[in-house]
């Protein structure tokens, strides 16, 4: 919903109710992720998208529906409809959407949303989706033990999702869990649908040279917010990387140890320099990212990293270390390179092969990755989601 708060939100101040749908579950080949949305004025007119433009007209009539009737309604939509060729998703997966009436008093805390997500303040919903519950009751959770709204079922139920949301929003993830009546955990009646808005994660580019700021864009277009750092001032100038968010001029290892990241920050060495990069990749190596990469031949990595083992870092600090940097797509010019690093950082996500998909079977879309110690991807389970089995047919719960 990220994508669509600013409209919506323009709804919402001048008192408009629209209908907004929002993907709740995917399942196999599903071509949107939970949190994804699309909302209908009053008007007709759209903002966002659900599918990719497989079902985006019947979505678009039910949320009309709902925002007349002001009755929510979870909707699953999969290539085994009957009507699979009108309203089916064509690519062969499932999606669960929930479309509800939104406007101030069926959406009260929209406001509070969009103005967290503008100063960058975590914050999750909590909305119920389905089972005995109210429908559409919602909870607006914080990081630091404040919450707002109620789901109606008491403060059991409030407290469990509390606790649940909050795990969720320190990792950035969005989807469904299920409850007893009261919060039960080991029962599933309530589905509770949570939305993580997380700061957008960081991405620490250093080095001021061109494929900095190639490697800067493509960040941006990520989704990441960029800083891009180097401690020569003639070439750290918002003017010669216009898509970064800052442009630091500092020694790269004395900003990094001064600033903040967690497991969700990506970490691109591109000066290729020993004075810079081994202090930098001293520090690095010893904080929390999810990727860390540097750039330069293989003889300047094995001599980087013989500087390292100098310096006492451990093998299993330097198993962290992507370098040479991005995957092999033959990349030449700071554009080209700029997309082999973002493969890698899309790769380590999802947990993709790599491989061109002509030469591969099975799913396309692959779960959220988990990275071990070494920096190696791991396809997870998701959290907390109904899961289908090959056969697809629902499988268990993962907690």
């Amino acid at each position: 919903m990220r994508d669509i708060l600013d409209s919506i939100t323009k709804w919402w101040e001048t008192g408009e109710n629209f209908g907004l749908a929002t993907v709740v579950r995917t399942f196999s080949s599903a071509p949107r992720e939970p949190g994804a949305a699309m909302a209908v004025s009053p008007d007709g007119e759209v903002a966002g998208s659900v599918s990719g433009g497989c079902v985006e007209g019947a979505v678009y009539e039910l949320a009309g529906e709902v925002r007349a009737s002001g009755q929510p309604v979870l909707r699953r939509y999969g290539i085994s409809d009957d009507d699979a060729f009108a309203v089916g998703l064509t690519c062969g997966g499932i999606i669960d959407i929930f479309v509800e009436p939104a406007g101030r008093e069926r959406f009260s805390q929209l406001g509070e949303v969009a103005e967290a997500v503008r100063q960058g303040i975590p914050v999750a919903l909590a909305t119920i989706i389905e089972g005995p519950g109210e429908i559409g009751a919602r909870r607006m959770i914080w990081e630091d033990q404040r919450a707002s709204g109620t789901l109606g079922a008491g403060d059991r139920l409030d407290q469990a999702v509390d606790d649940d949301a909050r795990g969720m929003l320190a990792q950035g993830l969005t989807g469904v869990r299920r409850y007893g009546p009261d919060g039960e955990r080991r029962r599933e009646e309530l589905a509770v649908f949570v939305q993580s808005f997380a700061p957008a994660p960081r991405m620490l580019v250093f080095g001021a040279i061109d494929f900095a700021a190639a490697v800067a864009r493509a960040g941006k277009f990520l989704g990441y917010r960029v800083t891009v750092c180097d401690a020569r001032p003639v070439f750290a100038t918002a003017s010669r990387f216009p898509d970064a968010d800052e442009v630091v001029t500092d020694w790269p290892h004395r900003y990094l140890a001064g600033t903040s990241t967690d497991e969700r920050t990506v970490i691109c060495v591109l000066t290729h320099d020993p004075k810079f990069d081994v202090p930098l990749l001293e520090v690095a190596l010893r904080r929390p990212a999810a990727y860390i990469g540097a750039m330069g031949s293989r003889r300047t990595h094995e001599d980087r990293l013989a500087r390292l083992r100098e310096a006492g870092m451990t093998d299993a600090e330097l198993a962290r270390l992507r370098s040479p940097i991005g995957l092999d797509l033959g990349a030449r010019t700071p554009e080209e390179t700029a997309i082999a690093i973002a493969a890698e950082l899309i790769q380590l996500r999802w947990g993709g092969t790599g491989q061109p998909l002509t030469q591969t079977t099975g799913r396309i879309h692959h779960g959220r990755a988990a990275l071990d110690a070494a920096g190696t991807a791991r396809v997870g389970q998701g959290l907390a989601s109904d899961v289908l089995d090959e056969a697809g047919q629902p499988g268990e719960r993962t907690a």
